[in-house]
This record gives C-alpha cells, sequence and structure tokens, in this order.
C-alpha cells in the first residue's frame, strides 16, 4: 500500500513520536507536561499539520469507550464507599495458613476484582491491605505487592471491563460480554495459578519464614482492639440495663418515709449515748436539769428530722430526674445510632444488588456503554444526596487522555505506517498456524512494551481483524482475544508496561507507617519469565 506524501508522513510522525515520549515518559525534562497533555499536543499537531481535518479528528473520538468507561469509574467509586474492597483486604488475612498461602489469596482476590472493578482501581486499593499484611507477618513485601500487579493485569483479561484495551477491543469487535469472558476464561485462571506457582518457587525461601513472637503479639493485640470495638454497642446496651437496675433497687428498698425514720432513731441512739456520758462525766447535775435538757434537744431534733424529711426526698427525686433525663438521652441516641445503622446497611445492600444486575446485564448482551452508565446513574440517584463529591474522584484526566489517543493514532493510521509495516509482517503471523500465531504473539509484545497496550491495540486491531476475517469468522473472534490476551499479559513484563504496576509501585512507596520501594530490577526478574510463560500457556487455551 503505497504511502501518503511525504510531507504528512513526516509530520504524522513528528506528532506521534511527541505522544510516544509523554506517554511513556511523562516527566521528560525538556517538556514536563504529563501524560495527559502530551496526550491533547500530539492530537493538536496531527491538526495543524494537516495529518486530519477538525471533523475528522472529532471522529476519531470513540464516544462509547468512553462511556463505557466513565461508567466502570462511577460504579467503582460507589462499590469503594460501600467497603466493597475493604472486606475483600480482610479476606486477604482472615484465617490465613502462612506466607504461600497469603501469594495464593492475593492472587486470587486480585484477579476476580480487576475482573469484575478493572486493575487500576483494585491496584489502587488493595495495595496498602497487602502492606499490612505482609508486615503482620513480618516478611519483606516485594513477592505479594508483584503477585498484586501481576495477578490484576491477568485477570483484568477475562471481561471487557477489566481494563482500558479491553474496552476497545470489545467496542471495535463486537464480541458479546459472554462470549468474550468465556473466550479467556480458561486461560485467565490458568495464568492465575501459574503465575501464583512462579513466584512461590521464586521466593520460596523467604515465604518459608516463621513469625516471631512479637509480630504474634502485635496481631494479637489488633484483634482485640477491633473485637472491642464491634461489641461496644453491646457494652453500652449492658451499662444501661445495669443502671437501670439500681434505679429500681433504690426505688424498691429506699422510699422516703423509711429513711427519715431510720434517720430518726439513729439520732436518738446517739443522742442517749451523748447525754449518759455527759452525767457520767459530772455526776452533780441534777435529774430535773438532765430532763430540761433532754426536753429541749428533742424539740431541736424533731424540727431538723422535719427538715431533713422534707430535703431528703427532694434531693432524691432531683437526682432520679437526672439521670432519667440521661437515660432518656442515651436511649434516643442509641436509636438514632440504630436508624443509622441500617440506613447505610440497606444502602450497601442496593449498591451491591445494582452491581451485580450490571454484570448480569452485560452477560446478556445488552449494549455495554449504556448498562454501565445506567448503573452509575442508578447508584447516584440511590444515594439521594449531591454526587458532586463522588463524580470528582472520576479520572477526568484518563477520559482526556483516551480522547488525545484516539485523535493522534487515528492521524498515524492515515499516513498508512502502520498498513504498510503490517502488509510486511501478516503472511508470517497468520493464525492459522502455531508459528504464525506465536509471532503474532512476539509482535503484540514488543510493540505493547514499547508503545503501550491501549495504542498498540488501536493499531493493530483493524489490521489483525482483517487478516483473521479472511480465514474465517471464527478465526476473526480469536485473533481479538489473542490481542486481548497477549497485550494485557504484556504489561507483566516490565515495571513500566502497564499502569496496574506503576500504580502498585506509586502506592506502595507512599504508604503511611508501610512504605516500599519496588524497584525495576526486582519487578524485571519476576516480570520476564512470568510473562512469557503465562501467555504460552494463555495462546493454547483461547478458543
Amino acid at each position: 500500500m503505497a504511502l501518503a506524501f511525504t510531507v504528512k508522513v513526516v509530520l504524522g510522525s513528528i506528532a506521534v513520536a511527541i505522544f510516544w515520549v509523554l506517554a511513556v515518559f511523562p516527566a521528560v525534562p525538556f517538556l514536563p507536561i504529563g501524560r495527559t497533555a502530551g496526550s491533547l499536543l500530539g492530537a493538536t499537531l496531527m491538526v495543524v499539520f494537516r495529518v486530519l481535518t477538525p471533523d475528522q479528528a472529532y471522529d476519531a473520538i470513540d464516544l462509547p469507550i468512553l462511556g463505557l468507561l466513565f461508567g466502570t469509574m462511577v460504579v467503582s467509586i460507589y462499590l469503594e464507599r460501600a467497603d466493597m474492597f475493604k472486606y475483600l483486604g480482610m479476606m486477604l488475612s482472615w484465617k490465613s495458613k502462612g506466607a504461600k498461602d497469603l501469594i495464593c489469596r492475593i492472587c486470587l482476590i486480585s484477579a476476580i476484582s480487576s475482573a469484575l472493578f478493572t486493575n487500576d482501581t483494585a491496584c489502587v486499593v488493595l495495595t496498602e491491605f497487602v502492606l499490612k499484611t505482609a508486615r503482620q507477618h513480618n516478611l519483606p513485601p516485594h513477592p505479594f505487592l508483584l503477585a498484586l500487579a501481576s495477578s490484576a493485569n491477568i485477570g483484568s483479561s477475562a471481561t471487557p471491563i477489566g481494563n482500558p484495551q479491553n474496552l476497545v477491543i470489545a467496542i471495535q469487535s463486537k464480541i458479546s460480554f459472554g462470549n468474550f469472558l468465556i473466550g479467556i476464561l480458561p486461560a485467565m485462571l490458568m495464568g492465575v495459578f501459574v503465575n501464583a506457582l512462579i513466584l512461590i518457587c521464586m521466593y520460596w525461601k523467604l515465604l518459608s519464614i516463621q513469625k516471631d513472637e512479637e509480630d504474634v503479639a502485635v496481631e494479637v493485640f489488633s484483634e482485640e482492639e477491633m473485637n472491642s470495638h464491634r461489641f461496644s454497642p453491646a457494652t453500652l446496651s449492658h451499662n444501661s440495663q445495669e443502671w437501670n437496675s439500681r434505679l429500681e433497687l433504690m426505688a424498691v428498698q429506699s422510699p422516703p418515709h423509711m429513711s427519715g425514720n431510720m434517720g430518726h432513731v439513729e439520732a436518738l441512739r446517739n443522742r442517749a449515748i451523748s447525754s449518759e456520758t455527759e452525767i457520767q462525766k459530772d455526776p452533780i447535775v441534777t435529774l430535773d436539769s438532765a430532763r430540761n435538757s433532754n426536753a429541749s434537744k428533742e424539740v431541736a431534733k424533731d424540727v431538723s428530722t422535719q427538715v431533713k424529711e422534707e430535703t431528703i426526698p427532694s434531693k432524691r427525686v432531683a437526682s432520679m430526674d437526672r439521670l432519667s433525663d440521661a437515660l432518656s438521652v442515651s436511649s434516643s441516641e442509641g436509636k438514632k445510632d440504630f436508624t443509622t445503622k441500617w440506613k447505610k446497611l440497606l444502602w450497601k445492600s442496593w449498591v451491591y444488588l445494582v452491581a451485580i444486575g450490571m454484570l448480569i446485564a452485560l452477560v446478556m448482551g445488552l449494549n455495554m456503554s449504556w448498562t454501565t452508565i445506567t448503573a452509575a446513574l442508578a447508584l447516584v440517584v440511590l444515594d439521594f444526596k449531591d454526587a458532586r463529591p463522588c463524580l470528582e474522584k472520576v479520572s477526568y484526566s484518563l477520559l482526556i487522555f483516551f480522547c488525545g489517543m484516539f485523535i493522534t493514532v487515528d492521524g498515524f493510521n492515515r499516513t498508512r505506517i502502520p498498513s504498510t509495516l503490517w502488509d510486511l509482517m501478516e503472511p508470517y503471523s497468520r493464525i492459522d498456524h502455531v508459528s504464525g500465531i506465536a509471532i503474532l504473539a512476539i509482535i503484540i509484545l514488543v510493540m505493547s512494551n514499547l508503545a503501550s497496550n491501549v495504542p498498540t491495540v488501536l493499531l493493530l486491531g483493524a489490521q489483525v481483524a482483517a487478516s483473521a476475517a479472511a480465514i474465517s469468522a471464527a478465526d476473526e473472534k480469536k485473533a481479538w482475544l489473542i490481542l486481548a490476551w497477549v497485550s494485557t499479559v504484556a504489561g507483566n513484563l516490565s515495571l513500566l508496561g502497564s499502569a496496574a504496576n506503576l500504580i502498585v509501585c506509586e502506592q506502595a512507596r507512599r504508604a503511611p507507617q508501610f512504605g516500599y520501594t519496588l524497584s525495576f530490577w526486582s519487578h524485571l526478574k519476576f516480570g520476564v519469565p512470568s510473562t512469557l510463560i503465562v501467555t504460552t500457556i494463555g495462546l493454547a487455551l483461547i478458543r
């Protein structure tokens, strides 16, 4: 296929080269504007250099992909608010049987959550849980971080909503959610198993370290602290019952008139003792003076007794009123807490039901973009609050990045360079032969690590599908699934191969009290064998 005229080829190549440099290295010293701005710069240059017209640039933006991406992000935000990922994190260490068991759990939970909620979301919310669990077991965190990132990439390959490149493939190929899942699920499950096995074999010595006594004490303390917090409402209930029982005993055993009589008897007894003592000290005192003294004291005592009989009940009534007020306030607060708790539980249930309904609708073959957008809006309405705080968490920079990338890649395709290169490779990359599948996988693997996986899918997707469609319709579907599988697993090759890897690395470095730096070489040492082995096994299982 002939190249377009030379000026368009050169200018289009310059625009895509600038896009590639800023997309792969967003903090280059000579132009540190970031990945999103670099994408917009590449798109603008395609229009300024007249590789594309403005109308062609607008048409290049794939709105269904953007809608699907937006809907999945909003649903993931509400699932995070409903503590879905917190429960997944708690499952990592629940009744754990050791480090090797922990590796297997991380691989499984990471893969499943990535298939349902995208790999980037799973890595963002699970990284700190993994770091805490590794520290709790007194183990170095890098095997567990590798397990999280690599399994997230492998697991995300199973569904169209697992990662951005699968979104592109699902929309362009028009493969239904169910057929996509059935076609890649066996490869994904086997890939997660083999990936966990490689991790266990490579880090066997580190994973065989036993927990020391000090670490066990820390774990027990944290568990007791959690249990005390969990049962605090029951403790409050017990205290209120104790207060009620004490008040009832006071009311039954100490009525006002009985307490007054008992005080009067005790006072007379004390007075008689004191009088007897005075008589013994002064025997000259006459009986009349003693009688007069006793009479006057009895009169005074009668007056004081009457005063006490009036004041003691009033004080007790006041204290009873204060206690009853305090108990009524605490009971009303308890009712409010109970109501709030059940409202939150009901809201969480609705969030989970909407998410399950969305997945069922996707499996049934409904339009993926509008299904996810409808689910997102249903959650916004059910929340019955201002949606701005949740919508502000949507990664609009990622949506803008995709817009610029669509325009840039479309402009590069119009230079005819990708199609010319594919014409040279196509005879050796036909998927009706094992050698052709191997060569195609190598091409996808290399391009995904050089140009990133989403641009690779945009550049190769239509070419690979057209070549396979010339063989049969079944081979066309298989070609799309191979592209999805290899471009996704290729992200495990190096630390820079996938956004999920970078997210885990950055989240681990910034984690408070658990910070850890995952180096490029420690990832590469595991990534190369894992990627090659997992990719090869998966290719044999894709149908």
